[in-house]
Parts: C-alpha cells; sequence; structure tokens
C-alpha cells in the first residue's frame, strides 16, 4: 500500500468510528466526546510503541464499536477486513455477560491473545488509565477508582512482553498508584 493508501484508509476508519461514536460522551465530568477515546488508543500506539500496521491501528479505532454501537463483527469486516474484525473480535467485551464476568473473562484471555489484540489492549488501559488520573468517571468512588486500577494490573499482567515501551509508561502508572503486586 502507497502511503496516500494508508492514509485514506486510516481516515475512512476514523470517519466510521466518529459516526458509530457520534452521540456517546465519556463519563467524566467534562463529557467529552467518546471518540476522543478510541482516536487516543490508536495515538498511544503510534506515538509511543511506533506501531505502523493499519490492521492494527484500525483495530485500535474501531475496538469499542461493536460493545459499544450497534455495529457487527460482520460490517467491520466488510469495510475493514477480516484481520481487522478478528483483532476488534479478540478485544470485544460480551455486553451480554455480567459486568464481573466480563472483567474476569479479560484477566483470563489477556495471556492467550494474539500480539494485536494484546497491543490494541495495553494502548487501552494506558488511556484510560492516564483519564482516571486526572479525573473519575461522575459517580465513582476512591474505592471504585482503586479497584479498577488494581484490576487493570492484573489484566496487563497478562500481556506483558508485548510492548516494553507501554509496559513502561503503565508501571510507571502502578507505582503511583502502589500497586506493586497483586495477586490472581
Amino acid at each position: 500500500m502507497s502511503v496516500s493508501e494508508v492514509t485514506q484508509a486510516l481516515i475512512k476508519c476514523v470517519n466510521f468510528a466518529a459516526e458509530k461514536h457520534k452521540d456517546q460522551r465519556r463519563k467524566n465530568p467534562e463529557k467529552t466526546p467518546y471518540i476522543n477515546h478510541p482516536i487516543g488508543v490508536a495515538y498511544i500506539l503510534t506515538n509511543e510503541a511506533n506501531v505502523t500496521d493499519l490492521n492494527i491501528l484500525q483495530a485500535a479505532l474501531l475496538h469499542d464499536t461493536v460493545e459499544d454501537t450497534e455495529t457487527s463483527f460482520d460490517e467491520i469486516e466488510v469495510a475493514f477486513g477480516s484481520e481487522v474484525r478478528k483483532i476488534v473480535e479478540e478485544v470485544t467485551d460480551d455486553k451480554t455477560l455480567a459486568k464481573e464476568v466480563r472483567k474476569r473473562l479479560q484477566i483470563e484471555h489477556a495471556p492467550g491473545s494474539s500480539y494485536e489484540a494484546k497491543l490494541v489492549k495495553l494502548a487501552d488501559k494506558l488511556y484510560n488509565l492516564r483519564d482516571l488520573e486526572i479525573s473519575a468517571p461522575v459517580g465513582w468512588s476512591e474505592q471504585r477508582v482503586n479497584e479498577y486500577f488494581e484490576w487493570s494490573k492484573k489484566v496487563v499482567e497478562g500481556l506483558r512482553g508485548t510492548n516494553s515501551a507501554l509496559e513502561r509508561s503503565l508501571d510507571q502508572i502502578f507505582l503511583r498508584r502502589n500497586i506493586l503486586t497483586v495477586n490472581n
């Protein structure tokens, strides 16, 4: 693919994600547009992890569309191909399951995930934890914030060995929060 074709493919994907998330807001006090999150995850991958693989970047931009919108995996495959679909499937939680089950499954599935899915997961966790350091979602107690950091550490442990730059950044956050070791 030429640089122009890659650029067009990325912009197509950003536009698709923006359309899908257009009415959504983050749960922070500022109610920032939700699309900032997937764009931020892709930015972390390119800027901090030096990821240039188009499929991974598109999956990062689309990682919450099936989970949080009326988008189907088939729709993603038609628009962006089977490789992007596969990565998005790996990082998508089944919202029909209880929250605690979804959280447990993220921990259990992390080690067996593909390299591409692990990269998206690491960048997603890094984005969310940085966001939490700035401000908690409306209605979250300090205990809930702490529990999220501790759970995230457990997920990250299963993703280790994927990207040292992202893992170092996450470790710095865990160190600031005094989350040094977590028993599974």
